[in-house]
Protein backbone atom coordinates (compact mmCIF):
# COMPACT_ATOMS: atom_id res chain seq x y z
CA UNK A 1 0.00 0.00 0.00
CA UNK A 2 2.63 2.14 1.16
CA UNK A 3 4.68 1.94 -2.80
CA UNK A 4 1.75 1.82 -4.77
CA UNK A 5 1.99 4.11 -7.91
CA UNK A 6 -0.39 6.68 -7.25
CA UNK A 7 -1.20 9.80 -9.30
CA UNK A 8 -3.22 11.99 -7.58
CA UNK A 9 -2.76 15.32 -9.35
CA UNK A 10 -3.30 16.08 -13.11
CA UNK A 11 -5.18 18.39 -15.48
CA UNK A 12 -7.36 17.32 -18.47
CA UNK A 13 -8.38 19.91 -21.54
CA UNK A 14 -11.41 20.71 -19.14
CA UNK A 15 -8.18 22.88 -16.84
CA UNK A 16 -5.48 24.00 -18.41
CA UNK A 17 -4.09 20.59 -19.67
CA UNK A 18 -3.55 19.66 -23.10
CA UNK A 19 -4.61 15.79 -22.97
CA UNK A 20 -8.69 14.78 -22.68
CA UNK A 21 -9.56 13.04 -19.92
CA UNK A 22 -9.71 9.46 -21.37
CA UNK A 23 -6.48 10.46 -23.19
CA UNK A 24 -4.87 10.85 -19.58
CA UNK A 25 -6.58 7.57 -18.19
CA UNK A 26 -4.40 5.68 -20.55
CA UNK A 27 -1.14 7.22 -20.42
CA UNK A 28 -1.85 6.93 -16.57
CA UNK A 29 -2.28 3.16 -17.39
CA UNK A 30 0.33 2.37 -19.80
CA UNK A 31 2.92 4.21 -17.51
CA UNK A 32 2.04 2.08 -14.53
CA UNK A 33 0.23 3.65 -12.60
CA UNK A 34 -2.52 1.71 -10.10
CA UNK A 35 -4.21 4.53 -8.65
CA UNK A 36 -4.97 7.81 -10.51
CA UNK A 37 -6.99 11.18 -9.57
CA UNK A 38 -7.90 13.99 -12.50
CA UNK A 39 -7.84 17.15 -10.46
CA UNK A 40 -8.74 19.87 -12.55
CA UNK A 41 -8.18 23.52 -11.87
CA UNK A 42 -12.11 24.52 -9.90
CA UNK A 43 -13.83 22.49 -11.95
CA UNK A 44 -15.31 18.88 -11.88
CA UNK A 45 -16.68 18.47 -15.21
CA UNK A 46 -14.39 15.89 -16.77
CA UNK A 47 -14.94 13.66 -13.43
CA UNK A 48 -18.06 11.26 -15.03
CA UNK A 49 -15.37 11.10 -18.41
CA UNK A 50 -12.42 10.20 -16.16
CA UNK A 51 -14.15 7.71 -13.96
CA UNK A 52 -15.54 6.37 -17.14
CA UNK A 53 -12.05 6.40 -18.70
CA UNK A 54 -10.01 4.65 -15.84
CA UNK A 55 -13.09 1.99 -15.21
CA UNK A 56 -12.48 0.90 -19.36
CA UNK A 57 -8.66 0.29 -19.29
CA UNK A 58 -8.86 -1.25 -15.90
CA UNK A 59 -7.80 1.85 -13.41
CA UNK A 60 -8.33 2.52 -9.94
CA UNK A 61 -10.03 5.95 -9.55
CA UNK A 62 -10.48 8.68 -7.25
CA UNK A 63 -12.71 12.19 -8.07
CA UNK A 64 -10.83 14.79 -7.27
CA UNK A 65 -10.30 18.66 -7.73
CA UNK A 66 -7.59 21.48 -7.38
CA UNK A 67 -9.44 24.82 -5.84
CA UNK A 68 -7.66 28.30 -6.01
CA UNK A 69 -7.72 29.74 -2.53
CA UNK A 70 -5.88 33.73 -1.54
CA UNK A 71 -3.55 33.27 1.31
CA UNK A 72 -0.96 35.64 2.54
CA UNK A 73 -1.17 37.51 -0.34
CA UNK A 74 -1.11 35.40 -3.15
CA UNK A 75 -2.65 32.08 -4.77
CA UNK A 76 -2.35 29.08 -3.19
CA UNK A 77 -3.69 25.30 -4.36
CA UNK A 78 -5.57 23.08 -2.45
CA UNK A 79 -6.23 19.27 -4.07
CA UNK A 80 -9.73 17.57 -3.13
CA UNK A 81 -9.65 13.87 -3.38
CA UNK A 82 -12.33 11.29 -2.84
CA UNK A 83 -15.26 13.97 -3.22
CA UNK A 84 -18.44 13.65 -4.78
CA UNK A 85 -18.33 15.97 -7.83
CA UNK A 86 -21.97 16.17 -7.76
CA UNK A 87 -22.04 17.29 -4.52
CA UNK A 88 -24.22 20.92 -5.12
CA UNK A 89 -22.22 23.41 -2.48
CA UNK A 90 -19.15 22.13 -4.13
CA UNK A 91 -20.22 22.80 -7.13
CA UNK A 92 -21.34 26.18 -6.41
CA UNK A 93 -18.44 27.44 -4.43
CA UNK A 94 -16.49 26.58 -7.63
CA UNK A 95 -18.64 27.86 -10.12
CA UNK A 96 -18.53 31.32 -8.35
CA UNK A 97 -14.49 30.81 -8.45
CA UNK A 98 -15.05 30.03 -12.70
CA UNK A 99 -16.72 33.16 -12.57
CA UNK A 100 -13.58 35.32 -10.97
CA UNK A 101 -10.98 33.35 -13.54
CA UNK A 102 -13.38 35.04 -16.66
CA UNK A 103 -12.88 38.59 -14.98
CA UNK A 104 -8.87 37.82 -14.11
CA UNK A 105 -8.67 37.03 -18.10
CA UNK A 106 -10.02 39.66 -19.14
CA UNK A 107 -7.81 41.72 -16.83
CA UNK A 108 -4.67 39.89 -18.25
CA UNK A 109 -5.80 40.97 -21.51
CA UNK A 110 -5.61 44.57 -21.06
CA UNK A 111 -2.46 44.31 -19.12
CA UNK A 112 -1.15 42.61 -22.17
CA UNK A 113 -2.85 45.12 -24.39
CA UNK A 114 -1.49 48.31 -22.80
CA UNK A 115 2.56 46.87 -23.15
CA UNK A 116 1.64 46.35 -26.74
CA UNK A 117 0.42 43.15 -27.08
CA UNK A 118 -3.28 42.70 -28.35
CA UNK A 119 -6.01 40.11 -29.10
CA UNK A 120 -4.34 38.06 -26.00
CA UNK A 121 -7.78 36.91 -24.82
CA UNK A 122 -8.95 35.49 -28.08
CA UNK A 123 -5.73 34.07 -28.24
CA UNK A 124 -6.07 31.86 -25.47
CA UNK A 125 -9.91 31.54 -25.51
CA UNK A 126 -8.85 29.87 -28.66
CA UNK A 127 -6.34 27.07 -26.96
CA UNK A 128 -8.39 26.48 -23.99
CA UNK A 129 -11.23 23.35 -23.88
CA UNK A 130 -13.28 24.91 -21.55
CA UNK A 131 -14.37 28.88 -22.36
CA UNK A 132 -14.61 29.30 -18.02
CA UNK A 133 -11.18 28.20 -17.66
CA UNK A 134 -8.85 30.50 -19.24
CA UNK A 135 -5.54 30.45 -17.55
CA UNK A 136 -1.83 32.30 -17.38
CA UNK A 137 -1.23 28.88 -19.31
CA UNK A 138 -3.02 28.97 -21.70
CA UNK A 139 -1.89 32.97 -21.99
CA UNK A 140 1.54 31.40 -21.78
CA UNK A 141 1.06 29.15 -24.68
CA UNK A 142 -0.32 31.75 -27.24
CA UNK A 143 2.68 33.91 -26.48
CA UNK A 144 4.72 31.33 -27.41
CA UNK A 145 2.68 29.79 -30.27
CA UNK A 146 2.72 33.81 -31.69
CA UNK A 147 6.29 34.08 -31.55
CA UNK A 148 6.24 36.12 -28.06
CA UNK A 149 8.28 34.24 -26.28
CA UNK A 150 10.75 31.02 -26.96
CA UNK A 151 8.64 28.98 -24.28
CA UNK A 152 6.66 29.02 -21.47
CA UNK A 153 9.51 29.72 -19.06
CA UNK A 154 10.68 32.41 -20.47
CA UNK A 155 7.21 33.64 -20.87
CA UNK A 156 6.86 33.42 -16.63
CA UNK A 157 9.92 35.11 -16.46
CA UNK A 158 9.08 38.47 -18.41
CA UNK A 159 4.90 38.35 -18.32
CA UNK A 160 2.18 37.44 -15.89
CA UNK A 161 4.25 37.38 -12.76
CA UNK A 162 4.41 39.96 -10.21
CA UNK A 163 5.71 43.07 -11.21
CA UNK A 164 5.38 41.90 -14.81
CA UNK A 165 3.15 42.68 -17.90
CA UNK A 166 -0.29 40.58 -17.68
CA UNK A 167 0.18 40.06 -13.50
CA UNK A 168 -2.76 40.84 -12.24
CA UNK A 169 -3.37 40.42 -8.57
CA UNK A 170 -6.69 38.46 -7.90
CA UNK A 171 -8.88 37.18 -4.73
CA UNK A 172 -9.83 33.35 -4.81
CA UNK A 173 -11.58 31.28 -2.46
CA UNK A 174 -10.85 31.51 0.84
CA UNK A 175 -8.52 28.47 2.85
CA UNK A 176 -11.86 27.45 5.13
CA UNK A 177 -14.27 27.78 2.41
CA UNK A 178 -12.51 25.38 0.04
CA UNK A 179 -11.88 22.98 2.94
CA UNK A 180 -15.10 22.81 4.11
CA UNK A 181 -16.28 22.69 0.10
CA UNK A 182 -13.72 19.28 -0.04
CA UNK A 183 -14.93 18.05 2.74
CA UNK A 184 -18.79 18.51 2.67
CA UNK A 185 -18.63 16.61 -0.35
CA UNK A 186 -17.00 13.65 1.56
CA UNK A 187 -13.37 14.10 0.13
CA UNK A 188 -9.81 15.19 2.38
CA UNK A 189 -8.35 18.38 1.35
CA UNK A 190 -4.71 18.21 0.55
CA UNK A 191 -2.49 21.49 0.15
CA UNK A 192 -0.68 21.35 -3.40
CA UNK A 193 3.05 21.65 -3.98
CA UNK A 194 3.98 23.39 -1.01
CA UNK A 195 7.67 24.09 -2.14
CA UNK A 196 6.13 25.85 -5.16
CA UNK A 197 4.79 29.43 -2.71
CA UNK A 198 6.98 32.29 -1.97
CA UNK A 199 5.85 32.59 1.62
CA UNK A 200 8.25 33.17 4.86
CA UNK A 201 8.66 30.57 7.12
CA UNK A 202 5.87 32.01 9.44
CA UNK A 203 3.63 32.14 6.78
CA UNK A 204 4.08 28.90 6.17
CA UNK A 205 4.07 27.54 9.43
CA UNK A 206 0.52 29.59 9.46
CA UNK A 207 -0.86 27.84 6.20
CA UNK A 208 -0.57 24.27 7.98
CA UNK A 209 -2.05 25.30 11.42
CA UNK A 210 -4.99 27.05 9.75
CA UNK A 211 -5.57 24.48 7.25
CA UNK A 212 -5.16 22.12 9.76
CA UNK A 213 -7.86 23.67 11.60
CA UNK A 214 -10.59 24.58 8.99
CA UNK A 215 -10.58 20.64 8.63
CA UNK A 216 -7.85 19.87 6.20
CA UNK A 217 -6.10 16.48 6.57
CA UNK A 218 -3.02 15.77 3.93
CA UNK A 219 0.04 17.42 2.07
CA UNK A 220 1.81 16.56 -1.27
CA UNK A 221 4.98 15.67 -0.32
CA UNK A 222 6.12 13.98 -3.85
CA UNK A 223 5.27 15.91 -6.78
CA UNK A 224 6.87 17.22 -9.78
CA UNK A 225 8.05 20.29 -8.56
CA UNK A 226 9.35 19.29 -4.97
CA UNK A 227 13.19 18.36 -5.44
CA UNK A 228 14.91 15.67 -2.64
CA UNK A 229 15.20 18.90 -0.17
CA UNK A 230 11.70 19.29 -0.60
CA UNK A 231 10.28 15.87 -0.42
CA UNK A 232 12.03 15.43 3.08
CA UNK A 233 10.73 18.55 4.28
CA UNK A 234 7.14 18.27 3.75
CA UNK A 235 7.88 14.61 5.03
CA UNK A 236 8.62 16.31 7.99
CA UNK A 237 6.07 18.70 8.53
CA UNK A 238 3.08 15.84 7.41
CA UNK A 239 4.29 14.03 10.66
CA UNK A 240 4.99 17.18 13.20
CA UNK A 241 1.49 17.93 11.87
CA UNK A 242 -0.12 14.61 11.65
CA UNK A 243 -1.16 15.09 8.19
CA UNK A 244 -1.44 12.24 5.32
CA UNK A 245 1.01 12.22 2.62
CA UNK A 246 -0.36 12.18 -0.88
CA UNK A 247 1.64 12.04 -4.46
CA UNK A 248 1.26 13.36 -7.45
CA UNK A 249 3.01 14.27 -10.91
CA UNK A 250 0.73 17.88 -11.23
CA UNK A 251 1.20 16.56 -15.49
CA UNK A 252 -0.22 19.11 -17.74
CA UNK A 253 1.15 18.16 -21.01
CA UNK A 254 3.33 16.25 -22.82
CA UNK A 255 5.42 18.75 -24.11
CA UNK A 256 5.62 20.80 -20.84
CA UNK A 257 5.70 18.94 -17.59
CA UNK A 258 8.55 18.01 -15.59
CA UNK A 259 7.76 14.46 -14.49
CA UNK A 260 5.40 12.52 -16.45
CA UNK A 261 2.21 10.46 -14.90
CA UNK A 262 3.51 7.45 -12.76
CA UNK A 263 7.02 8.52 -12.54
CA UNK A 264 7.73 9.59 -9.04
CA UNK A 265 9.33 8.04 -6.97
CA UNK A 266 7.37 6.41 -4.19
CA UNK A 267 6.73 8.56 -0.41
CA UNK A 268 9.31 8.29 1.75
CA UNK A 269 8.96 5.60 4.45
CA UNK A 270 7.53 6.48 7.80
CA UNK A 271 5.02 8.60 6.30
CA UNK A 272 0.77 7.47 5.89
CA UNK A 273 -0.74 7.44 2.49
CA UNK A 274 -3.47 9.77 1.98
CA UNK A 275 -5.28 6.87 -0.15
CA UNK A 276 -5.13 4.70 2.81
CA UNK A 277 -8.13 6.77 4.33
CA UNK A 278 -9.63 6.72 1.16
CA UNK A 279 -10.29 2.93 0.22
CA UNK A 280 -14.31 3.33 0.64
CA UNK A 281 -13.76 6.53 -2.32
CA UNK A 282 -11.95 4.59 -4.44
CA UNK A 283 -13.86 3.47 -7.70
CA UNK A 284 -11.93 0.16 -8.71
CA UNK A 285 -11.24 -1.29 -11.64
CA UNK A 286 -13.30 -3.74 -13.31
Amino acid sequence: MHDLNADLHCHSTVSDGTLSPEQLAQRAKDHGVALWSLTDHDEVAGQQRAAAAARAVGLDYLAGVEVSVSFAGQSIHIVGLGIDPDDATLRDGLADTRRGRSRRAQAIADSLAAAGIDDALEGAQALAGNPEMVTRTHFARWLVATGVCRDTQEVFRKYLVHGRPGYVAHQWASLHDAVQWIAGAGGIAVIAHPGRYRISANEEWALFQEFKAHGGRAVEVQTASHGDADVAKYGALAREHDLLASRGSDFHSPGESRVDLGALPALPAGLTPVWRELQSRIARAA
